[in-house]
């Protein structure tokens, strides 16, 4: 399968699409009852979502992880995401770009977008990357207040793949059916996508909008100022 080096793939509607976050119960449990993000969620920190799910399996260890054992899916508007790619800075500059620019952009945007290596179900790193989207203020208001339109609880299924991998077992048809998420060429321009290219010769596997160049992929859920990884 030749996929582009960076694409959006996920579960999408004509005006949905599935995102991933996990969190530890306290937030999870009043979260799903409430079909939206309540105290003790924190409104004020970063969150990140994802629309690959083996890159959120990857990042919560199969909701193994402490503070990461209940996995949501997330549906949100697409316009809302739309929203959130049109105000976004790559969480690196490409290769070429304006520093000062860069740095003025990524002070000012309330959305940051990092592309690091999609993963297979044993946590392999893939050719091709997928993306995270970063949140803060404003974008975290926009997410929790208006493209939020479900939230379903999938850690049961999380753990049942789990198992069935853990046996040796295909979890290829276990797992959500992503697409490549259409965008046009202005978002795709904003946030780094190559929808038709493959990835850029010589370039390392850490380079530009992923990670440190000739090291791994930053992890921009970590730290005490984010919320949800």
């Amino acid at each position: 399968m030749n996929v582009p080096y960076r694409q959006i793939r996920a579960v999408y509607t004509d005006t949905t699409i599935t995102v991933y976050q996990a969190y530890d119960p306290a937030i999870a449990e009043p979260a799903v009852a409430a079909r939206r993000f309540v105290p003790p969620f924190k409104r004020e920190r970063m969150t990140w979502i994802k629309p690959s799910f083996l890159w959120m399996m990857y990042r919560c260890g199969w909701a193994t992880k402490p503070g990461q054992t209940r996995v949501l899916a997330v549906d949100i508007t697409r316009a809302g995401f739309s929203w959130a790619l049109e105000h976004a800075c790559l969480s690196h500059p490409e290769p070429g770009a304006d520093a000062a620019e860069w740095k003025r952009r990524l002070r000012a945007s309330p959305v940051r977008v990092q592309w690091d290596p999609e993963r297979d179900p044993r946590h392999h790193a893939l050719p091709y990357r997928s993306i995270q989207v970063g949140l803060s203020g404003e974008a975290v208001t926009r997410y929790l207040d208006e493209w939020i339109t479900g939230i379903t609880d999938v850690t049961g299924m999380v753990h049942d793949v789990h198992r069935a991998l853990r046996a040796g077992r295909d979890v290829t048809d276990l797992l959500p059916r992503e697409r490549p998420y259409p965008l046009p060429a202005d978002l795709a321009r904003t946030v780094g996508a190559t929808p038709d290219a493959p990835r850029p010769a010589g370039g390392p596997a850490g380079g530009p909008a992923g990670g440190p160049a000739g090291g791994p992929a930053e992890d921009p859920s970590e730290g005490p100022a984010e919320e949800g990884v």
